[in-house]
């Protein structure tokens, strides 16, 4: 059970089997917010379900009161025939409901066993009540045997990746005897490879009667593995799909309530000067690598690789966050040594990280801080920010940039994936960058907001701005760049023109081999 080729098939019982949860008219409002409205579903054992919407559409909700931390407002959630109002976390738990959250609940310091059986672990007699850890290892060895695990009890979480780290979250939900496991964007961070591993692990799940539901935004994986599909739309149910119905176009519309047309391949740039050079760039994830590379204006450049490959590390090197064991840079030019994000923001080389919750805004201000926030001088009449001339920046870039919030003094963490990432790009633009990188710039956000991401990476590009865009979506790499350089321990394998974009191609680079037919763009 290690691939995604494995037999996707429903056991001969999921068909027939009575449904386990049944969930019925499901509604929860908030405050001028109708999150969930009508909702009903029924799971059957051994039943996968993709739920697809876009951010907002009430997903979260749903899972929370799954899970037992809301209630809803009015329905029935019955469990094995036996209706109730709510389920509280406890009795979630012991109705064999687990989750897998996209950010992980597991301890670096810990071995595997431990990580499974945290807050539960065997205790031997006596008075010191200690762990047992033979008995603790004989319970999780059956359960990572059944997921196919490539590593054992022992193993450090430590030294693991993130797809075996999953696998733990995973090994986890089935030491509770889980009947159906919530995985919510479990592949957000993963490279194909892993993928694949992870989609065989639902399929082995499904094999043994365990029911899933898969939360994603990556569509052609829920074409893959699910049963039927329900889209959410606005709270309520917008569709459901069969498993022969069940395609990427079908979805989209479902969600968005319109056909969304196919990004076109970005036209190619008048030939621009050089805006930012790196030679030899050194850091310390790839001390014996070396990045050359040159990047112009108005090109969107695709930065592709494997996790590893170096590629945010040379990100935050650019953008003078991590150091730089070696090399130079130049913008414009002229020599470029960011020792500090001030040096780079000062030179007009700026980041989009991949981690915006953490790193790219600060979800407790309002929108119109976070978009004035790097540049408070320019927004400010001796020693006073003026909240006028605030307002006035926040207000453009919203308008600009299409940003939905409810007024610019709503906190950023109300807003959705989508939202929050055009506030990220909005402070940036509102300083005229030269230079822009994109870590992961569209990871965990919708298809809606996705076409509108693009909309403004191309607009940015047009606009005369050199444009470095880190991306593990191949679709995603291939229909916006330019170009794509390829990067292989730390330094760039490859560089694919128009002519040689493919997805074999930019996998023979990530692995270190020669592209077909692969010339220098």
């Amino acid at each position: 059970m290690t691939s995604a080729t494995m037999t996707h098939s429903a056991p001969a019982t999921a068909e027939t089997a009575a449904p386990f949860l049944e969930l019925s008219g499901l509604r929860k409002a908030y405050p001028g917010v109708l999150a969930l409205d009508d909702f009903s579903m029924a799971v059957s054992p051994g039943e996968v379900i993709g739920i697809v919407g876009e951010n907002g559409a009430g997903k979260s909700t749903l899972m929370k009161i799954l899970g037992g931390v809301i209630a809803p407002d009015a329905g029935t959630i019955a469990i094995d025939g036996v209706p109730r109002r709510a389920l509280g976390v406890a009795e979630s738990i012991a109705a064999g409901i687990a989750f897998v959250h996209q950010e992980l609940n597991l301890f670096d310091n810990l071995d595997v066993a431990a990580n499974v059986l945290i807050g539960r672990e065997p205790r031997r007699g006596g008075w010191l009540r200690l762990v047992d850890r033979e008995r603790q290892r004989a319970i999780v060895a059956p359960i990572l045997a059944r997921l196919g695990a490539s590593f054992g009890t022992d193993a450090p979480l430590a030294g693991l990746s993130l797809a075996q780290r999953q696998m733990v979250e995973i090994a986890k939900a089935l030491s509770l005897d889980a009947r159906l496991v919530i995985l919510d964007e479990p592949t957000s961070s993963l490279p194909a490879s892993e993928t694949d591993k992870l989609l065989g692990v639902v399929a082995g799940l499904k094999a043994h009667g365990v029911s899933v539901i898969f939360i994603t935004h990556r569509l052609h994986e829920v074409e893959i593995v699910a049963d039927r599909v329900i889209a959410l739309r606005d709270g309520r149910t917008a569709g459901a799909l069969r498993k022969d119905e069940i395609g990427r176009d079908r979805m989209v519309r479902l969600m968005v309530g319109r056909t969304l047309a196919a990004p076109e391949a970005a036209p190619a740039p008048a030939a621009g000067a050089v805006a930012l050079r790196a030679r030899g760039v050194r850091t310390s994830a790839h001390p014996r690598g070396g990045v050359d590379l040159d990047l112009r204006r108005g090109e969107i450049l695709g930065l592709a690789g494997l996790v590893g490959s170096g590629r945010s590390e040379f990100a935050r090197a650019l953008f003078g966050v991590d150091p730089m064991v070696s090399g130079e840079l130049e913008i414009d030019g002229r020599p470029f040594k960011p020792r500090s994000a001030a040096d780079a923001v000062a030179a007009g080389v700026f980041l989009v990280p991949e981690d915006r919750k953490s790193s790219g805004v600060l979800l407790d201000l309002p929108v119109a801080h976070n978009i004035t926030l790097p540049d408070l001088r320019a927004h400010s009449r001796g020693f006073m920010v003026s909240a006028a001339m605030e307002r006035a920046t926040a207000e453009a870039q919203r308008r600009s940039l299409s940003i939905k919030a409810p007024n610019l003094a709503t906190e950023t963490a109300l807003l959705s994936g989508g939202n929050q990432q055009k506030v990220v790009l909005a402070k940036w633009l509102a300083m005229s960058p030269r230079a822009m990188i994109l870590d992961e710039p569209t990871r965990g956000i919708d298809v809606g907001a996705k076409a509108e991401i693009y909309r403004i990476v191309r607009a940015l590009a047009a606009s005369g701005v050199a444009v470095l865009m880190i991306s593990s979506d191949m679709e995603e790499v291939i229909g916006v760049s330019h170009r794509i350089a390829v990067m292989h321990r730390g330094t760039i394998s490859g560089i694919l023109g128009p002519e040689d974009f493919g997805e074999e191609n930019i996998l023979l680079l990530a692995i270190g081999a020669a592209a077909k037919g692969n010339r220098a763009a």
